[in-house]
């Protein structure tokens, strides 16, 4: 409460310095690598000295609000290039600019190069600039699957997994030696949904029928000499030119940002939305990220993490914070461990006995990111959304042969009949594999329950959806597995809602206690290394996997 009175007036002191001059009339934001929905959580003051932290959607949302509520800017300059960002990423950018146009600013999007993403972004600005010498390159979707199964034979090497349903289908890439009749069914249809998508953002932009812009699309690349004539661009101008086209300075958002009022801080103190977000792989132990920018990725072991150590904690907090009327609970997962998840869905269960929680989907929410989405009294996702996945599997990669190819000879003293039943030695044998599936059915049952009830279905409404099926946000909402199609700022408007606050109540991000990385960590191949055999020892130690699939439609 004592600093509340020094934040307003130094709020009153940065506004006479922000009074002086004038900002540029176009801010200009480029965008060169994938955002995160939320800005990156503090960091150890050492890290703030290697890296830059990324602009997240959210950040980029109140950019836009502050150029929005400026009289002197006209508009804002996309400055896009080729990202591997989510069609649900995206989608939220997509929002942003129509509100930004709505607020009655100009937007134009200029690229080099237009690919799929770039170009379907652009579509939602009021024009489509091309640097001359530039292409709209092909536009569309396409799906390739690596199948190791032979491969890893020729090593010595096998998968033995056991899953509910062929549609769970995480593990088939070690499994099959090829795409599965379920496997290439799931990712027709998810391809056809972003293509429907792309389709109806190319329609509206151009000003063409569907039949229209699936030609536009179809007929594609397009080099300078052809896009205008073609009507996949509006212009062929260089950025130096840009400052005459727009009759307007072109500045950053820093050199902007600096000349900009900005709003009164409140000085109230009442009920506000928590902000919660439950990030990466579901693990049994505590949150993590990577120290540094990992050289490759690496699905899962790799990813960040969130653990119910971490998690389960915070959700407690919450249920006896009585100033948080509700929650938003933001959920980026393709799951992980089924205990963790259960863990941190039993404790999300009693905040929602006591206040509304308001589930936002990011670019993906599947599996185990769906099951602690089910105490959500609403579940707000994008259309591209890649959700569901209801459903687990277990097994473990065999090398017995390796080290019989290696003449390395392996020798294992055990006392209990079944301690060896997970050794990579050998697989299952029949009386394990009955164990396992009877463990993985009996997990999936709870799921289907949890599901079930949370979404108040019958097990015959529920069960063709379910069986490790994967569905984009819109196919969800017709199966009734999502309630609205939209991002962060419609699920906290449900929030204000739903807890009977007004439209203009503080929204507060929530995070648990800090864990501070010791510098020498930080090192990239021992800081690297390290987390991704710790994320194998945490996965290793999970009875079952409610992990989705990675399928086509994570990245455009």
């Amino acid at each position: 409460m004592i600093l509340l009175p020094f934040r307003y007036l130094w709020w009153l002191v940065s506004s006479v310095r922000r009074s002086i001059g004038k900002p540029p009339e176009f801010v200009v934001f480029v965008l060169e690598e994938s955002l995160p929905g939320l800005p990156d959580p503090p960091r150890p003051l050492w890290q703030r000295f290697t890296s830059k932290p990324r602009l997240s959607v959210k950040e980029l949302g109140e950019r836009f609000d502050a150029i929005a509520r400026d009289p002197r800017i006209k508009g804002v300059v996309l400055h896009l290039r080729t990202t591997g960002m989510p069609m649900a990423t995206l989608q939220d950018l997509r929002e942003l600019v129509a509100k930004l146009r709505k607020a009655g600013k100009r937007v134009v999007a200029w690229a080099p190069s237009y690919t799929t993403g770039p170009y379907y972004l652009a579509c939602a600005c009021d024009e489509i600039l091309l640097m001359p010498t530039g292409m709209v390159q092909q536009l569309g979707f396409a799906s390739t699957g690596v199948f190791l199964a032979d491969g890893l034979a020729r090593f010595g090497v096998s998968a033995d997994f056991i899953q509910v349903s062929p549609y769970k289908s995480a593990a088939d890439p070690l499994t099959k030696p090829k795409m599965t009749p379920e496997f290439r069914e799931q990712v027709t249809w998810l391809l056809d949904s972003q293509f429907r998508e792309l389709v109806s953002a190319v329609s509206e932009s151009r000003g063409l029928d569907e039949a229209g812009a699936k030609d536009l699309i179809d007929c594609s690349p397009y080099g300078d000499d052809v896009a205008v004539e073609k009507h996949a661009a509006d212009r062929v101008v260089g950025e130096e030119e840009l400052p005459s086209l727009l009759a307007g300075r072109i500045g950053s958002w820093e050199q902007a940002s600096g000349k900009m009022r900005r709003p009164a801080p409140s000085l109230r103190r009442g009920k506000y939305i928590a902000l919660m977000r439950i990030e990466g792989t579901i693990v049994d132990g505590r949150s993590g990220r990577l120290p540094v920018k990992p050289p490759i990725d690496i699905p899962l072991v790799g990813e960040e993490r969130a653990g119910d150590l971490s998690v389960v904690p915070l959700a407690r907090q919450l249920a006896g914070d009585k100033r948080a009327a509700a929650v938003v609970l933001y959920v980026n997962s393709r799951g992980g461990s089924s205990t963790a998840s259960e863990a941190m869905r039993l404790a999300l269960k009693v905040v929602a006995a006591r206040k509304p929680i308001v589930v936002v989907m990011g670019a993906v929410a599947g599996s185990g990111g769906y099951w602690i989405a089910t105490p959500g009294s609403w579940i707000v996702a994008r259309p591209s959304t890649l959700t569901g996945s209801i459903g687990v599997l277990t097994g473990k990669i065999v090398t017995g042969a390796t080290w019989q190819k290696l003449l390395f000879n392996r020798e294992t003293i055990a006392f209990g009949d079944r301690v060896t039943m997970y050794s990579d030695e050998r697989p299952f044998n029949e009386e394990e594999r009955g164990i396992v599936r009877s463990d993985i059915e009996r997990i999936y049952s709870v799921f289907l329950d949890v599901v079930a009830r949370a979404r108040k279905m019958t097990p015959d409404e529920l069960g063709p959806i379910a069986q490790g099926k994967v569905w984009t946000g819109r196919q969800a909402l017709e199966r009734r597995l999502v309630d609205e199609m939209g991002g962060l700022d419609a699920g906290i408007a449900k929030a204000r809602t739903l807890a009977g606050l007004k439209d203009d109540a503080p929204v507060r991000e929530v995070r648990g206690p800090k864990r501070m990385v010791p510098p020498l960590a930080a090192a990239v191949a021992a800081g690297w290394f390290g987390y991704v055999l710790e994320g194998l020892n945490l996965l290793n130690r999970a009875p079952a996997l409610a992990v989705m699939d990675y399928l086509p439609g994570d990245l455009t």
